[in-house]
């Protein structure tokens, strides 16, 4: 493909997943770019090998190295908000989601005033297929995915469930479309993503360009994996709990692996641009790493927001084998995708801003500030601008530095814990350009600094939108639906 070409297909975003096709893909294809985002959740920063030798994810690894990694990928502090962010381009509390996951039960949605990602994709001509968890709510019909712009949904609603029998907070929870699917019972859920996700994919009319959105379970907890992982990756790891996680971590490689050999065997590849993120950072109470970064999920620490990402376009992207040190939030792929899909580089009324032309030539990029989040529920919030990074309120714990097991011998060092808030003052600045670990808090020495990102982050109040009310519902109970989560109760 020319660069002309590359040009007015406007690919997409972050991930393409590279190998030249030994298939004719010219024929019968569409000059609009694939999209295909892969959403790991809780994946810590070094949970992957390319940061952390000891974790077996050769297909990641090698997509990472020859696509771009985005070293500064910034993502929410946990599961809903993220997934809000990334399908809305708002931040999260602009849609009343800043506090907290939507549990079961919860009658909390991502609003539907406005189209998200796939409403607009399948408005430029795009098949959309969703894979995995949703996790945005379902107390009505309209808030499901295949009422949100997908054409076809094969996962679960709600948060986290067993990989096995699908079962959630005593409710039942697999969904092929908008019927219960029994037929997952007893089948590990990366290796059911995986078979979907090839299946949409061999049956895809490639005269129509295809948008998968493909968001994994794994390393979500529980800890479970198939024993064969473990016994063929992991024995190297000295802590059991950490063993399962990387076994989890290797079956999800295997899965892209799979899935990026479908494209290719298609004649895809060359016209599709992958996106690979976590969602958010790893807990590390669930044996997940974001070494050498602090903190980990539900803190506003880096350890809990940046994220380990990159872009797979090889066919696209003017420097590849390079990573990409600009600022990207998570709200910046939905004006992304749809400029790479040729829908133009500006989306009304969303917070993200588009990257695209920077992310194909490598160049600077147009963000130079994010909210992390700001809860006026819990008196929490953090700006970033340029280098420095202010955080208001009480960082959450755990607020430490965790050293996974397999490398205290490798870094000379052990976990350092800080458990409340004595550790953490109501006010701390970083310069993350000589301090990505947040280990000096340099607010005493910059005083200027400090009251500009005051100013900064109060300007940002006024469009808060309040936390939804967040309470379980009775109406939503599994024993009111045949033992299975359902919409339908509000």
């Amino acid at each position: 493909m020319t660069s002309a070409a590359v040009s007015a297909a406007s690919l997409l975003l972050l991930f393409v997943l590279h190998c030249s096709s030994d298939v004719d893909a010219a024929q019968g294809q569409t000059s609009q770019p694939n999209i295909v985002i892969l959403l790991a959740d809780d994946l810590g920063w070094s949970d992957v090998g390319w940061r952390n030798q000891f974790m077996p994810t050769p297909t990641l690894d090698k997509m990472a190295r020859e696509g771009m990694i985005l070293n500064q990928s910034y993502v929410q502090q946990t599961c809903s908000p993220s997934r809000a962010a990334l399908m809305s381009g708002r931040y999260p509390h602009h849609l009343g989601l800043q506090y907290n996951t939507i549990k079961s039960g919860w009658n909390i949605h991502l609003p539907d005033d406005q189209p998200i990602l796939p409403e607009a994709l399948k408005k430029l001509g795009y098949a959309t297929h969703m894979v995995g968890k949703w996790h945005l709510g379902f107390c009505n019909w309209r808030y499901t995915p295949t009422y949100r712009g997908f054409q076809s949904f094969y996962g679960y609603y709600n948060a986290a469930e067993d990989y096995y029998t699908h079962m959630a907070n005593h409710g039942y929870d697999f969904r092929d479309n908008d019927q219960v699917d029994k037929s997952a019972v007893g089948l590990y859920s990366t290796n059911l993503f995986n078979d979907r996700a090839i299946r949409i994919i061999n049956d895809h009319n490639t005269s129509q360009p295809l948008f998968l959105y493909l968001a994994y379970q794994a390393v979500h907890g529980p800890l479970q994996a198939p024993q064969e992982y473990i016994d063929r990756h992991c024995k190297h790891i000295p802590d059991n709990n950490r063993k399962i996680k990387c076994g989890m971590i290797a079956a999800l490689d295997e899965s892209v692996k799979n899935v990026t050999h479908a494209l290719k065997q298609r004649g895809l590849m060359d016209n599709t641009f992958i996106l690979f993120s976590s969602d958010n950072g790893g807990p590390v109470r669930e044996y997940a790493s974001n070494y050498p970064l602090r903190g980990s999920k539900i803190t506003l620490w880096e350890g809990g927001t940046r994220a380990a990402a990159f872009a797979y376009a090889p066919s696209f992207l003017q420097k590849t084998n390079s990573s990409y040190e600009e600022l990207i939030h998570i709200t910046d792929w939905y004006p992304t995708l749809v400029e790479a899909a040729g829908g133009g580089s500006s989306v009304a009324n969303i917070d993200g801003v588009s990257q695209w032309k920077n992310l194909l030539s490598g160049g600077p990029g147009p963000r130079q500030e994010f909210i992390y989040n700001m809860d006026e529920v819990r008196n929490d919030s953090a700006i970033r601008r340029g280098r420095y990074k202010l955080i208001q309120g009480y960082a959450r714990n755990p607020n430490g530095w965790f050293v996974p097991p397999e490398l205290e011998k490798v870094v000379n060092q052990t976990t350092v814990d800080f458990n409340g808030h004595k550790d953490s003052p109501p006010y701390s600045l970083y310069d993350l350009q000589t301090d990505p670990e947040e280990r000096h808090n340099i607010i005493d020495s910059h005083q200027t600094v400090f009251h500009n990102l005051m100013a900064r982050l109060d300007s940002y109040r006024p469009s808060l939108v309040p936390t939804k009310h967040y309470d379980r519902v009775k109406a939503s109970s599994p024993d009111n639906f045949n033992g299975n989560w359902s919409p339908g109760w509000c």
